[in-house]
């Protein structure tokens, strides 16, 4: 059954040079890149802050895969992390040389870097539709607690994390089956630990990434990874379920703990995840959102009974949405291969680099050795709609080369890339497919990006 929606008029409220739709990492740094070229630039995001699944989510893990040997990314994501550490928003990630960002202080972060930057935010307005010309994009409808609005704009950028943009403006997108997805997990962090007794309990029972491999997961490593520490949490839940705490077949509660404070917060708890849920159906998100703080709550609860330091602790926080890894990817130009972030990809067009980092799909390879690939210019262009560029974990890729550029500094990349090609076209009034890669690449170099 189907309804007839009555036409409507809707009023132009704002118009920019380029319009960025999401400001998780990819979407915060491609509209920092596009400003700092001296265009006019609006930020839209539905919630009531700006750092998507740093500040929205609460992953606070920025770049946890970083080692002595590690060959990182440069640019605005390195910014972020240090602007966190300058604000006191950060702390010593217990198993990398990074930072673990503070997701609650990042949100005040973001919002000092957008105003820094002259951007126009809007917060608390949702993307629903492209305004079309034919096969351009030329804005967007949105919705808000105002109504419906647009916003027209001379370029736009996807940053949505779903391609909900390019998906509804006609362009081809991929989409796995819900089984097959990467799994979503509930973040939350927990207040009242005994940080003594907790890390003293972490050193009499280190635990590796090895030990990631249990009940129906498997993990694909090089085998120089077997023997790491990895702050993982297995054996709690283990003691629950034989206790009856948690279900006995509920074998997907384990994970990561993220950073533990003097203050007693052990933060981004990543230890529920839900498998079979699509990112991009409502209803697995109601679903995945109330059956993920149930489980939450069992972990808690087992963490407390059966993990030193957690005696006397509590809930602080679940984070504000669903931490979804893998929905919709554009069908690009160019899709990324396994065997770009396997071997070292190498491209004429390359606008960032990442580190040899795998995570997904049962595949974990830290990058400890030195070993990075390239990202192409190409992998963030759409194959159809003009004035439109991708960015984030929506650029084209196959499987195992999305567990690599899907983390959130590599989305960094893309977004400063999307960013500075965004602001280019404006200039030179051109379509993104026609501009000269070289001018992106000057731009993205002056911009502090290593590209090769």
């Amino acid at each position: 059954m189907h309804i007839e929606e009555p036409a409507k008029t809707v009023p132009v409220i704002h118009q920019t040079d380029v319009l960025v739709v999401g400001s998780g990492p990819g979407g915060l740094a491609a509209a920092i890149a596009a400003a700092r070229c001296g265009v006019e630039v609006t930020l839209l995001e539905r919630f009531g802050c700006f750092g998507g699944n740093i500040t929205a989510v609460g992953v606070e893990g920025f770049a946890w895969y970083r080692h002595e040997q590690t060959i990182d990314s440069e640019g605005l994501g390195i910014e972020f992390e240090q602007r966190a550490v300058s604000a006191g928003a950060a702390v010593e990630e217990p198993q990398s040389n990074s930072h673990a960002i503070d997701g609650e202080a990042f949100k005040w972060v973001a919002d000092t870097l957008v105003s820094e930057a002259g951007i126009t935010p809007m917060l608390h307005r949702m993307f629903v539709a492209p305004l079309m010309e034919g096969d351009c994009i030329v804005g967007v409808i949105v919705e808000s607690k105002a109504g419906r609005e647009a916003i027209l704009a001379k370029r736009v950028i996807d940053a949505t994390g779903d391609a909900d943009v390019t998906h509804r403006a006609g362009a081809t997108t991929l989409k796995q089956a819900p089984e097959d997805m990467i799994g979503t997990s509930v973040m939350f962090s927990m207040s009242g630990v005994n940080k003594q007794r907790f890390i003293e309990q972490v050193k009499a029972d280190p635990q590796t990434y090895r030990d990631w491999a249990y009940g129906q997961w498997t993990v694909e490593t090089t085998g120089k990874e077997d023997e790491m520490f990895s702050p993982f949490l297995r054996k709690p839940f283990e003691q629950a379920r034989e206790a009856g705490l948690i279900p006995p077949n509920l074998d997907t509660i384990a994970g990561t703990w993220g950073a533990i404070y003097d203050s007693g917060d052990l933060t981004y708890l990543n230890l529920v995840h839900l498998l079979g849920y699509d990112g991009t159906n409502p209803d697995d998100l109601t679903r995945g959102e109330m059956e993920g703080r149930e489980q939450a709550m069992m972990a808690i609860e087992a963490l407390k009974r059966f993990m030193p330091g957690c005696e006397g602790a509590k809930l602080r926080n679940f984070g504000m949405t669903l931490g979804i890894r893998d929905t919709r990817k554009i069908d690009a130009h160019y899709n990324m291969t396994e065997h770009d972030v396997r071997e070292q990809g190498r491209f004429d067009d390359s606008i960032g680099i990442f580190p040899e980092f795998i995570d997904g799909y049962g595949i974990l390879i830290l990058p400890t050795t030195g070993r990075y690939f390239q990202i192409p210019y190409r992998t963030l262009l759409p194959d159809t709609v003009k004035h439109l560029i991708c960015a984030g974990r929506i650029t084209g890729g196959d499987r195992v080369s999305h567990a690599a550029t899907r983390n959130m500094m590599c989305c960094t990349v893309t977004g400063q890339g999307a960013g500075v090609a965004a602001a280019l076209a404006v200039k030179q009034d051109r379509d993104f497919k026609d501009l000269s890669v070289g001018a992106v690449q000057k731009e993205l170099l002056r911009q502090e990006v290593r590209i090769h």
